[in-house]
């Protein structure tokens, strides 16, 4: 019996059928994404990287750094806490209703609660245990916040405030995830180490700045130079032996320039519908700003809890 017409087949529909899961389906979900805005405030995300954070892609890539770090922050759960504002006018019904909420609390805890706003009520519960404590304590115009806090082994290290979400990579080709995490992950590494300067002097010598450090020294990104006038601007702070010899310094090149420009722009942390989570309002502006005339205040209320 010939069965090269059923092997051809079986072969034909498991080839049809991977390029389906592993093409065809990402393409469908993903292939036209657009952008979208942020919650509450509407803001369109994502925007294009600057120039040089364009350029520092190529490099990136050329240095095998997604090799060794990823770009996709995990979170394992979404809890809520709910943060009390305002007190209101009827502070004996809100003491009571603060005692049903939290009954761990003593009604001389809660009064003192009530004279110290605002006050985490509750910490990292589910939506509706959230939803009902907010709904008993609107007494007597008294003013509660609901935040969303994401959750999981990425977060608590400090690695990101949300999990990673395809619209964080929507501007960026190729796209770079990772796969490996011999280094931190790095999806909002920007927001987590913003200081350029602490990026170069780490590049050029890592166990300067990380205690330990596996990471390879870049140093071919760098150049040794003669001081010319001054000492320049971006030369980096070098001592012992690593300093150079009188009269020269240590300055970036372009490549290191666009490579510290790509990781500052590394943040992902705007909420969205699906991602979201509470950012805290900026603190009150100071009122003794240059230009404040007297008698006015730029400050706007700020709903960060004390905890």
């Amino acid at each position: 019996m010939n069965y090269g017409p059923l092997i051809f087949l079986a072969a034909f529909f498991a080839l049809a059928a991977s390029w389906f899961g592993f093409v065809l389906t990402p393409q469908i979900q993903v292939g036209h994404l657009q952008q979208t805005n942020t919650i509450p405030d509407g803001v369109t995300y994502p925007v294009s990287r600057p120039g040089l954070a364009k350029e520092g892609i190529d490099v990136y890539r050329a240095n095998g750094c997604a090799y060794c770090h990823s770009q996709q922050v995990g979170q394992t759960a979404t809890v809520c806490d709910v943060i009390l504002t305002d007190a209101g006018t009827n502070q004996s019904a809100l003491i009571a209703a603060l005692l049903k909420v939290d009954l761990r609390l003593s009604e001389a805890e809660a009064k003192q609660w009530v004279g110290n706003l605002p006050k985490t009520v509750l910490q990292g519960v589910k939506k509706p245990t959230a939803d009902a404590a907010v709904s008993a304590l609107k007494v007597g115009d008294a003013k509660t916040q609901l935040w969303i806090v994401p959750v999981g082994p990425d977060i608590a290290r400090g690695w990101g405030k949300r999990r990673s979400v395809a619209e964080d990579f929507l501007y960026d080709y190729p796209v770079m995830p990772g796969a490996q995490r011999i280094g931190p992950d790095l999806a909002s590494v920007g927001l987590r180490l913003p200081d350029p300067a602490w990026h170069l002097l780490h590049l050029y010598a890592p166990s300067l700045q990380v205690k330990d450090s596996t990471m390879p020294p870049y140093r071919f990104l760098f150049e040794k130079r003669r001081i010319e006038r001054a000492l320049s601007p971006e030369a980096l702070p070098l001592t012992g032996s690593l300093a150079p010899p009188p009269g020269y310094e240590v300055v970036p090149k372009a490549e290191a320039r666009g490579l510290v420009a790509y990781l500052m722009s590394l943040r992902a942390d705007a909420p969205l519908f699906d991602a979201p989570l509470t950012v805290p309002a900026a603190p009150p502006a100071a009122t003794n700003a240059p230009g404040a005339s007297a008698g006015t205040t730029n400050a706007a209320p700020t709903n960060a809890p004390t905890k």
